[in-house]
């Protein structure tokens, strides 16, 4: 199967991770994410159905835009990927549009181009809602046309959804796999990067996540997979879950020396029947 890229650069993408991660996701009908983000598993994975959540309403907004209209939407966007458009001054225009806007599909048009255009595809908003990620100084941002396509394609297949993950797990039902991609868990306790969705995930919420998924597994038959770093906060998060570790290479670092491998953990909430299995 071809692998395809997300048409959204994105930290923390599963990109590299999606044959791992996809050996530990149990057979379903349909899957389950709460934190889709630039949706690697599911451009990458083959269910009937799947429910995609995100806490980000310009994301959901953005799928749901290139679900219903694609050719509109990219040829739109595309007036957007010019030289005239690749500069500081323009960058910061457009961010300061896109924050003033409450126009869903304007504000789609931006996002795009935003995410190309900043930093490292880091999607970042500070406490007033307001996008602050700076100018990324790329010589050529690529255009993503035909991953858009495949997105709109496969988008056929999912419903798109802007909630919290607690709310998208109450919606899952038996004959389900959840698969969870949170902001992970700090590899330090200086490590604080800021939240990605302007109201942060503490570690109250990598506790209560890991609660969760323990209880929709144990509870409702529904195995649930968690990615997360290898840390002994997550080992000790997941104790009810098999784990598995993978090597990975980290790209979000600011200097490129700083780009060395992190050991990334696989949790997998498994269902009464499939423990009982062993």
């Amino acid at each position: 199967m071809k692998k395809h890229r997300a048409f959204l650069k994105w930290a923390g993408g599963k990109y590299s991770l999606v044959e791992d991660i996809k050996r530990h996701l149990p057979p379903a009908r349909k899957l389950v994410e709460p934190f889709v983000g630039a949706g690697s598993v599911f451009l990458n994975t083959d269910y009937e159905h799947y429910l995609l959540a995100d806490i980000n309403p310009d994301l959901i907004n953005l799928y749901n835009i290139i679900k219903q209209e694609p050719e509109r939407y990219i040829e739109d966007v595309r007036r957007l990927f010019t030289p005239e458009y690749n500069t500081k001054a323009a960058y910061l225009s457009i961010r300061e549009e896109f924050n003033n806007s409450t126009d869903p599909y304007q504000r789609s048009i931006y996002f795009l181009y935003l995410n190309r255009h900043g930093f490292n595809g880091l999607c970042r908003y500070n406490k007033k809602g307001g996008f602050n990620v700076p100018f990324g100084s790329y010589k050529k941002p690529y255009f993503p046309e035909a991953e858009m396509y495949y997105f709109s394609e496969k988008a056929k297949r999912a419903t798109f959804v802007c909630e919290g993950y607690s709310q998208t797990f109450s919606r899952a039902r038996k004959g389900s796999v959840i698969y969870c991609d949170p902001p992970y868990a700090p590899l330090s306790t200086t490590a604080n990067f800021t939240s990605y969705s302007g109201n942060g995930f503490s570690l109250d919420d990598q506790a209560t996540l890991a609660d969760v998924a323990e209880k929709a597994a144990t509870e409702r038959d529904i195995p649930v997979l968690i990615s997360n770093h290898d840390t002994p906060l997550t080992r000790r998060l997941y104790t009810g879950a098999d784990l598995s570790v993978v090597r990975v290479k980290r790209t979000i670092s600011r200097n490129g020396g700083g780009r060395n491998k992190v050991d990334e953990l696989l949790a997998l909430f498994k269902t009464a029947a499939e423990t009982d299995n062993k």
